[in-house]
């Protein structure tokens, strides 16, 4: 059973979406401000996380960057902030998704299923187990990064996006195809989620993120990996 960690202090919203999800076979563990979702992260170990960025006791975006140090699960921001700006901070901070409210219970719901898709393992053969760079090596089987003998953290967006780019090595990845693949459809044009990604992934990954050696960008096109 998927679990989902419900972060929000609407008693009204947390009620609706406990119902709905619980009607489909979601297990749901709720919490009311950012304290007790870290302390439920610890404890429960979900499997995705819906996070209201206006809690009661702390910022959400803190306490993103608190699930963050926690775990790997995908976590979907809901706030009713609007600007650009916020939105790059969420994404920036390990948000997986964004979702504005008012939302329809149908998208939230697909989002959900897409975030979830996102970290299953996808089979690798023996000849793409294993990608090594001279910066960093990517075991395709235990979804593992290490960079000069040091794990590397990332999210499971930016998993599978470095993922997708590897398994095409020195090939152009189109923007849209990126797009889809990892948010889906109704994200096909939101090129900004791109950015933030890649430069996200060059960070951590790239001894000169701004002089990559490895993560290519064809401006206008799409993104190539060179191994």
């Amino acid at each position: 059973m998927t679990r989902v960690l419900v972060v929000e202090d609407d008693t009204q919203l947390v009620r609706a979406l406990v119902i709905n999800l619980q009607a489909r076979k979601y297990g749901v563990d709720a919490a009311p401000d950012g304290a007790t979702a870290l302390r439920l992260a610890d404890a429960r170990r979900p499997d995705v996380v819906l996070l209201d960025l206006g809690l009661p006791d702390m910022d959400g975006i803190d306490v993103l960057r608190g699930l963050r140090g926690r775990t790997r699960a995908p976590v979907l921001v809901l706030t009713a902030r609007r600007g650009s700006d916020e939105k790059v901070v969420a994404l920036d901070a390990g948000a997986d998704d964004y979702i504005t409210k008012p939302f329809s219970m149908d998208e939230l719901l697909a989002r959900l299923r897409a975030a979830v898709r996102r970290t299953e393992t996808t089979p690798a053969t023996r000849e793409t187990a294993a990608v090594t760079t001279d910066d960093f090596t990517v075991d395709l089987v235990a979804k593992k990064v290490t960079r000069h003998g040091h794990d590397v953290r990332l999210t499971p967006t930016e998993w599978q996006l470095l993922e997708i780019l590897i398994r095409h090595p020195g090939h152009l990845v189109p923007q849209r195809r990126l797009l889809l693949d990892v948010w889906g459809p109704s994200h096909a044009t939101k090129t900004n989620y791109l950015r933030v990604y890649m430069a996200q992934l060059r960070r951590k990954l790239e001894p000169d993120p701004s002089h990559p050696r490895h993560l290519i960008t064809e401006p206008g096109m799409g993104y190539r990996f060179e191994p």
